[in-house]
Order: C-alpha cells, then sequence, then structure tokens
C-alpha cells in the first residue's frame, strides 16, 4: 500500500511559480513511476507529466512543456513538479499518482495509487 499526501498549492498570479510535492509513504517508492495530473471544474482529470522509476524517462502534456518540470527525489520519497510562468488556464486541483508498473503511464486509469490533490488557482 502507497500513501501519497500533495503540498505547495495555492493561490499566484499569472506568471509567477509554484513547486508542488508529493509525499510518499512506503519503502518501494524508487521503483514506482509517479505522474501528475490535474481537474478543473467541470472538467476530466487530464494528465500533466509523469517520470520513471530512475527520472531517466519523462513525460509532459504539451500544454505544460517548456513551463513544468517533473522530478523525483528517491531518498526522500518524494515527486516534485515546478510550475513557472503559471496561467490562469492551469487553475486546478493537481494529484500526484503512483503507478507499480515498468511502462510510464500517460492515462490516469494506469495508476495504482493516488493523493487528495491540492488546489492551485492562478489569478489573471
Amino acid at each position: 500500500q502507497v500513501q501519497l499526501v500533495e503540498s505547495g498549492g495555492g493561490l499566484v498570479q499569472t506568471g509567477d511559480s509554484l513547486r508542488l510535492s508529493c509525499a510518499a509513504s512506503g519503502r518501494t517508492f524508487s521503483s514506482y513511476a509517479m505522474g501528475w495530473f490535474r481537474q478543473a471544474p467541470g472538467k476530466e482529470r487530464q494528465f500533466v507529466a509523469a517520470i520513471n522509476w530512475s527520472g531517466g524517462n519523462i513525460f509532459y502534456a504539451d500544454s505544460v512543456k517548456g513551463r513544468f518540470t517533473i522530478s523525483r527525489g528517491n531518498a526522500k520519497n518524494t515527486v516534485y513538479l515546478q510550475m513557472n510562468s503559471l496561467k490562469p488556464e492551469d487553475t486546478a486541483v493537481y494529484y500526484c499518482a503512483a503507478d507499480i508498473g515498468l511502462v510510464l503511464h500517460t492515462t490516469d486509469g494506469d495508476y495504482d495509487y493516488w493523493g487528495q490533490g491540492t488546489q492551485v488557482t492562478v489569478s489573471s
């Protein structure tokens, strides 16, 4: 079993930066692929970024490429999402997720564990 706890969300202005963190429990964190997803009001949950167990393979959604950076610190059982140049359309609840498989996925149905989410609001 894996428990995930996100933090770092908040209210910022257009162009600002935020860093989200996701702390994971469990001794096998370093073997999981990790992903970030987001869900805006009235919309479906959307893939943001994913990173494999070693950090050597990373995917980004086109909408965040060049602005967001996913990284992980296996010694700290933590995955991060650095978000720069934030836009109002980035406003959403952001979730981290863990996937015990070996293949890096961009679909939420392929992830096994989820955090409770953290709100990010970007004002114009």
